[in-house]
């Protein structure tokens, strides 16, 4: 297996030794330098030449996102964030991160991360990645990387999913059909698939979900587009029944609401 030149990028000492220890475990990689911020960085990528580089993003001056900006698409190395801080997924991904993982970074990440790496550099996908961050960079599409960025565009069209464990999840709201609770975890339901996340459903439905999703009983999320029919039950309740005939249960509560939107009245 091909070698990796390895740079590590990160202002806390104790971050990068604790990240070089645990890339012990992992042949393929050859940890060339450490750098504390962006001018050592970008001093030691011109010498070294990586292949890979685990980036933090908070960092004194510049941000590992200014990093991105000063490097050549064509000569790039394959970047994995690696930040205490889940906020910043969205923006990674604008700019065609590989990977992103939590600090403390956990070796089954990790390896999936380098694995990631080792396919993106074999088909030539990763040197594609970073020519499509230079056309985003000129543009000023990148949330945080152009004086010019406009609003954020990736969260007002999908739900960002990331638990630390696993890749980050980009679901377009339309393809949500509803979302329940499961104690302290919402399962985010689409035609096809089940996702499963961390976050409160008051927070959700409040700050997160665009109009057109409505909470239905105090565990329960639905996509009006995808109601088909109302069925009335005792107490002022109702059934619910979704276009893949999944029926739900309307709470006295929340049904003056649904059917006010349901009507287009939004007023209440």
């Amino acid at each position: 297996m091909k070698q990796l030149k390895t740079l590590l990028v990160d202002d806390e000492y104790s971050a990068i030794e604790g990240l070089a220890i645990r890339l012990e475990a992992f042949s393929q990689i050859e940890i060339v330098g450490y750098a504390r911020n962006v001018t050592e960085a970008l001093a030691l990528i011109s010498k070294t030449e990586p292949d890979l580089i685990f980036l933090d993003i908070e960092m004194p001056g510049q941000s590992g996102f200014e990093l991105i900006k000063q490097l050549q698409p064509e000569t790039c190395p394959a970047i994995i964030f690696v930040t205490a801080f889940h906020q910043y997924a969205v923006q990674a991904f604008e700019v065609r991160a590989l990977d992103y993982l939590l600090k403390p970074v956990k070796k089954e990440r990790l390896a999936e991360a380098i694995a990631r790496v080792a396919v993106n550099l074999d088909t030539g996908s990763s040197k594609q990645h970073m020519l499509e961050v230079a056309d985003i960079l000129e543009t000023g599409d990148a949330v945080g990387l152009a004086d010019t960025a406009p609003a954020y565009r990736i969260e007002q069209e999908k739900l960002v999913i990331q638990d630390g464990h696993h890749p980050a999840q980009l679901i377009p709201y339309r393809e949500i059909l509803w979302i329940d609770a499961a104690g302290d975890y919402m399962c985010v339901h689409t035609s096809t698939e089940t996702f499963v996340m961390r976050a409160r459903m008051k927070s959700l439905i409040n700050d997160v979900l665009p109009d057109g999703f409505l909470r239905i009983h105090k565990s329960t999320i639905v996509n009006l587009q995808y109601v088909v029919k109302l069925e009335p039950l005792m107490n002022s309740e109702y059934n619910l029944v979704l276009s893949n005939q999944k029926s739900l249960k309307v709470s006295r509560t929340y049904s003056r609401q649904l059917k006010l939107s349901l009507s287009g009245d939004k007023t209440g």
